[in-house]
This record gives structure tokens, sequence and C-alpha cells, in this order.
């Protein structure tokens, strides 16, 4: 594999793909709507309400095109051209996991740095926090180039998919309810969902909640996990994208 390769992909995403409407409506409005209707009229802590937009505004933002992006280009008739190209499944995958990740974590960093500010919320472990984000990005990116191994040329197919992925996940993830206070039953679904150990990491890099290393280890086994999957299922079925 070549890194220049995937770099050249990953900048391909973003030029074309980044700037069209599904970023700012699932990646940008709806973290903003979902945010203001879990906060307003309750009483929560400052670091409760950033680690919830962390994980809302990182899980949309990287989940938001990276479904979509083998169908816009079996739709246009790109995707033949690239893999004509010297250049492999894993390293076209990488490529659109790079872009997505790269987004995410430049909007999410800063939506959380303006408003720690506003509330005042200070910090404890950036690094801790930089390294959730980068390993949650990837993650979730890797799940919207899974769902993206629907063979179809249309965009509308995988979204669907996609939202029901997307809002079934965040609803058990500890996001609107911390995972402390949820019955035994939904501590077992929180901690099947990978959005609740972005959530659990941010908190303890916030300066509360428990060790993050288990939570840092499951987003990376989600990853090796989930960019597995899609690898092996690309594989059998781009031959039906051309």
């Amino acid at each position: 594999m070549r890194v220049r390769r995937v770099l050249a992909i990953a900048k391909k995403d973003i030029r074309i793909y980044y700037t069209k409407g599904p970023v700012l409506i699932s990646g940008l409005l709806l973290p903003v709507f979902f945010f203001l209707a879990f906060t307003m009229g309750r009483d929560m802590a400052g670091t409760q309400l950033v680690a919830g937009l962390i994980g809302m505004t990182l899980w949309f933002t990287a989940t938001s095109i990276s479904p979509v992006i083998a169908p816009w280009e079996t739709r246009d008739g790109t995707l033949e051209r690239l893999v004509s190209a010297p250049i492999t499944v894993v390293e076209i995958l990488l490529g659109d996991i790079v872009a997505s990740a790269t987004i995410s974590v430049i909007i999410t960093g800063v939506a959380t740095a303006i408003l720690a500010l506003v509330l005042d919320v200070s910090i404890a472990n950036p690094v801790l926090i930089g390294v959730g984000l980068i390993l949650a990005a990837i993650g979730f990116s890797a799940l919207g180039v899974l769902l993206a191994a629907v063979p179809t040329d249309q965009t509308s197919n995988v979204m669907m998919l996609a939202t029901l992925v997307k809002f079934s996940i965040i609803f058990v993830s500890g996001i609107f309810v911390p995972v402390a206070d949820l019955p035994s039953w939904g501590r077992v679904v929180a901690y099947g969902s990978p959005l609740t150990y972005l959530v659990q990491t941010t908190k303890y890099g916030l300066g509360t909640g428990d060790s993050a290393i288990i939570w840092l280890v499951g987003l990376l086994f989600f990853f090796i996990i989930t960019f597995s999957l899609a690898v092996s299922i690309h594989r059998k079925t781009l031959p039906k994208r051309l």
C-alpha cells in the first residue's frame, strides 16, 4: 500500500464531496438541533454537555458523506476510472476514511473549543480527548464505508440504511442519559455502541468518568473489525457496480 495513493483519494473526496449539502445538514445542523433539544430545560453539568456535543457532532459528521461516496461515483461513472488505475480496494477505502475522519475531527474540534469556552469547562487531558476523537473518527467513517458496500448507484438507498443505523445508535449511547443512570439491560445495550466509548473517553478527558484505556481499546477494535468487514464486502460487491 502506498500512502500517496491513499492521500490522493482523500484529497479528491474532500475537494468534491465535502462541499455538498449532506455535510451541512447531517454533519452540522442535526447535531446543533439535537444538542439544543436535549439541553433546553435540563440542569446538566458542563462536562456532560461538552461530551454530548462531541459525540453527536463527530458521529453525524463522520457518517454524513462516507456512506454515499461509492454510490455517487457509481452513478457518475468515475468508479470505473478509479478501479482501472493501479490502486487497491484497501487504498480506496482508506482514502475515503481519511477524508471523512479529517473533516469530522476539524468540525468537532472547533465546536468543542467554542462550547468549552462558553461554558467555562476546562479540558483536563486534551491529548486523551484528541486520541479519542481520531480513533472514533476513523471508526465511525469506516462504518459509513461499510454501509456504502450496498451495490447501488442510488444514494437514497444507502442513506435510508445509514439513517436507521445512525439514529438507532445515538439513542443508546449514553449521550442523553448517562450510562451509570441506565438500568442493567440499558448498560448492556449502551456498551454495544461505539459512540458510548467516545462519550466515556471524553468525560474522562474532561476530568470525570472511569479509566479511558478500555474505551480507547474498544474504539480501536471497532475500527479494525468494521474496516475488515468493509474491505471484504466491497471486494464482493465492487464488480456489480461496474
